[in-house]
């Protein structure tokens, strides 16, 4: 009896990781270059991938991209809010398909990628 419900448990966890969703993951992209990407799994309450935009406001043309998993009620909408006083805007679009958002990423180092970042900041 032990061994079924052993077997039930087993089919239960992969039934459960077959259902989640997997989404493209960028911390951070700049000039729409995913510098650090990787594929996750959502968790179980997760039911979105998302396509986020930071716009810091005092110089408008700086954006960074962003990438990964999302609860539902935030897709769509629009955050505001500062980092050491520099006030941003984000915004967040949304899919519901596997890896629907996005696609391979650059690996860059951290060298790279900071210089392409203070340069960006500098133009």
């Amino acid at each position: 009896m032990t061994n079924i419900w052993k077997a039930v448990i087993i089919l239960g966890a992969f039934i459960a990781t077959a259902q989640c969703l997997t989404c493209r993951q960028c911390p951070i992209g700049i000039f729409g270059t995913c510098l650090f990407g990787s594929d996750v799994q959502c968790i179980n309450g997760t039911q979105s991938c998302f396509r986020g935009e930071a716009q810091f406001n005092a110089t408008g043309a700086f954006r960074l991209q962003l990438r990964g998993c999302l609860d539902t009620d935030l897709c769509g909408t629009t955050l505001t809010g500062s980092i050491l006083s520099a006030g941003y805007t984000t915004s967040f679009q949304c899919c519901t398909t596997n890896l629907c958002n996005g696609v391979g990423s650059v690996q860059l180092s951290l060298t790279v990628a900071l210089g392409a970042a203070m340069l960006s900041f500098i133009m």
